[in-house]
């Protein structure tokens, strides 16, 4: 028994943050223009895998939003898992490209100029940055997108990186020694490096079907103590997720005296619950017959308790 839901193409808010980074990329180039800050450089190239990356999620989001089909009976949720995955990797390459030019910048420093323009520009693309993030982290977790949270991730990242070569941009202003905006990105750099590379091992676990968080589960058992009882036992529980789409599975026990159409009450009940407590989820259940002591063997060590 079992039940399923159809899954949203959320691609659109993908498109918004593409525009977005192209908005954002364009400003980025213009403050490097005006002040020659290897800083601002390396920020506008991190637009430019901001870029890339909506694009993927865009193909992903997509492809996660196809229903099941003979190929893929159980959906394609984890499309985006494997958007989140590209992201994480291109947040390092991004980082590789502003060590590059920070490393060549330090031993052959420029003074800058036009900083305050360049500053304002800035500020200006960080603010359109923030606005998308916000945005695509409430949309994100709403809906359980992980290629959504990782492109507000991205994002995020971005302003960490701005924000940092803003503040180097500002104290070359202010001191003259102009060796501080590489080292700005070098620091900025490593963030986003630490940042990838959470991204990645997220990205990866999910891939390899992690259990749903614990207090998803643990909402999921205290549904399934309401049902148990001297004649009905509930147990083996199983639980994992891909993209926005949640798989629940269990065995319940009943005396082999229930006629079929009982049992199956009981199981439709179960499985409505869970899947209307918790959107987006399969709920499988497995009827079997109390008296025999195979229904009290779990297959392996991955079951849960109820």
């Amino acid at each position: 028994m079992s039940g399923s839901h159809k899954v949203e193409d959320l691609s659109r808010y993908a498109v918004l943050s593409l525009v977005a980074g192209v908005v954002v990329l364009l400003l980025k180039l213009g403050a490097w223009y005006v002040t020659g800050s290897v800083g601002l450089l390396s920020d506008a190239l991190e637009s430019l895998v901001n870029i890339a990356a909506a694009g993927v999620a865009i193909v992903a989001l997509r492809a996660a939003s196809k229903p099941p089909d003979a190929e893929h009976q159980f959906g394609h949720g984890k499309a985006e898992y494997f958007s989140a995955l590209v992201e994480g990797a291109m947040i390092v390459v991004a980082a590789t490209m502003i060590i590059y030019s920070a490393v060549e910048r330090f031993f052959t420093p420029e003074p800058l100029e036009e900083i305050g323009l360049g500053l304002g520009i800035s500020v200006l693309a960080s603010a359109i940055n923030a606005a998308v993030a916000i945005l695509l982290f409430r949309v994100g977790r709403q809906h359980g997108s992980a290629a959504l949270i990782a492109d507000a991730h991205h994002l995020m990242t971005d302003l960490w990186t701005t924000g940092g070569v803003i503040v180097g941009v500002l104290l070359v202003g202010l001191t003259g020694w102009d060796r501080l905006d590489p080292i700005i990105a070098l620091l900025v750099a490593v963030n986003i490096i630490v940042v990838g590379v959470r991204l990645l091992r997220g990205s990866t676990s999910a891939l390899l079907d992690a259990a749903l968080p614990a207090e998803e589960v643990d909402a999921i058992r205290d549904i399934l103590r309401r049902y148990q009882g001297d004649e009905v036992v509930i147990h083996g529980l199983q639980t994992r997720q891909a993209g926005r789409q949640r798989f629940v599975s269990m065995h319940v026990l009943v005396p082999g005296s229930w006629d079929v159409a009982r049992g199956h009450d009981l199981c439709h009940a179960i499985e409505t619950e869970v899947q209307d407590t918790m959107p987006g989820t399969t709920c499988i259940t497995h009827l079997e017959p109390l008296e025999d002591p195979r229904a009290w063997e779990d297959l392996h060590e991955g079951h849960q308790d109820v």
